[in-house]
């Protein structure tokens, strides 16, 4: 099975590198040259386009920052569906809103091409070590093609429903996550202001109910001042925002979400969008005029 990729950001480039590792052909492509010159040095081949990397592919694979990047390479001028062939399968691992999964994969139906839209967690550390949780919306026999493939970069793969599904759990997924790391934040900036040292407060109720994956790697970022983003706030935002949007949709009020994400459009108004969203702390760190950091022994 010939694997094309599209979109060699943060994570596509480490998920296209377990594909390699894991056997794969893979052909890349990318706007930009050197995450595709990189990849080709590891064994990749540069795919010059997105529909040229379409017509060696038996699976697309594309990961990209929206929904609008998603329509443009797989719908628009030189996108995949101009190269691709009847019974090739898209598979869409960009985290974007339910609706405009459908409706690629509408397109894609239309052209006798499968779609399966299956975004993904875990952020660049489980990128790299190809253990993400990915979240598949599709239909089966579909989807039983593409898992092995999808095993190579993840370590959980879980086909939720049809095609939206994925997204649709990606948001549940991403409410959970930011309204976690807020509620930390806070926790932190809190004991911080008390006298404690964050970091005794992290190892004493990591173990308990307070515990969880986030918390254990979203403090120690926080406590060592270390934001280099395995996901972005500017992204984090987008995902709460598409989730805001599905809530409407639906006539589910989301509160948390909303008060996360506005938090998130101040720190990104602050020049902070390029952080990791463990950054959403220095919001609350500001409100408080203290930062989280360990006492001085």
């Amino acid at each position: 099975m010939k694997i094309g990729f599209i979109g060699l950001g943060i994570m596509g480039k480490p998920m296209v590198k377990n594909l390699l590792k894991g056997g794969y052909s893979v052909t890349v492509h990318n706007r930009s040259e050197g995450a595709v010159k990189e990849l080709v040095a590891a064994g990749a081949t540069a795919g010059g386009s997105s529909s040229a990397t379409a017509a060696q592919s038996d699976v697309i694979i594309t990961m990209l920052p929206d929904g609008p990047d998603v329509e443009a390479v797989v719908l628009g001028p030189g996108g995949i569906l101009e190269g691709a062939r009847k019974g090739t399968i898209v598979v869409d691992m960009s985290s974007i809103s339910p609706i405009v999964a459908q409706k690629v994969g509408k397109a894609c139906e239309a052209k006798g091409v499968s779609f399966i839209d299956a975004p993904v967690s875990g952020g660049e550390p489980k990128a790299i070590e190809g253990t993400l949780t990915i979240m598949a919306g599709g239909d089966q026999a579909t989807f039983e093609k593409v898992v092995p493939v999808l095993q190579k970069m993840g370590s959980s793969v879980t086909l939720t429903g049809a095609v939206g599904a994925g997204n649709t759990t990606k948001l549940a997924n991403q409410i959970m996550v930011a309204c976690n790391i807020a509620a930390m934040g806070e926790a932190l900036v809190l004991a911080t202001r008390a006298g404690l040292n964050p970091e005794t407060v992290f190892n004493a109720v990591k173990g308990g109910l307070a515990g969880s994956t986030v918390l254990n790697a979203k403090a120690p970022m926080v406590i060592g001042r270390n934001f280099k983003p395995g996901f972005r706030i500017e992204l984090h935002e987008k995902d709460l925002r598409n989730a805001l949007l599905a809530g409407e949709s639906l006539k589910v009020p989301l509160p948390m979400t909303g008060l996360v994400q506005q938090m998130l459009i101040a720190l990104m108004n602050d020049g902070k969008g390029g952080l990791d969203h463990s950054g959403i702390v220095t919001f609350l760190e500001r409100m408080a005029g203290i930062e989280v950091k360990p006492s001085a022994s």
